[in-house]
């Protein structure tokens, strides 16, 4: 922060804006699919984002960032049939009727 006399005798603390970070070239949020000579774990380099992810994937590596992660289900999400809710309901109803209960914490 910067302290800046807005007239004689009143200061204030003044922010300095930074400009964001753009290219001079004509589309500057298109990222280049150039990148420095890399080496691929089969002892070539490659010059091409694109050629290196290609070799990468053919060889069954995985690039992080870029996996795909297998989403999480819950338990209780699988579906029941109509037979298996009436037997847990069932099972349910005769533990509460021989006075089974849930003690809640205070």
């Amino acid at each position: 922060m910067k302290l800046v006399e807005i007239e004689p005798g009143r200061f204030r603390f003044v922010r300095p804006t930074i400009a964001p970070a753009r290219s001079d070239l004509p589309c500057p949020n298109v990222i280049s699919d150039a990148m420095d000579p890399t080496e691929q774990v089969d002892g070539r380099f490659y010059t091409s984002k694109a050629a290196f992810r290609r070799v990468g994937k053919q060889l069954g590596l995985t690039e992080i960032g870029n996996e795909k992660i297998k989403p999480l289900t819950r338990a209780t999400a699988r579906p029941e049939t109509k037979a298996e809710r009436r037997v847990t309901l069932k099972k349910a109803l005769d533990k509460f009727k021989a006075g089974h209960r849930v003690r809640r914490a205070p």
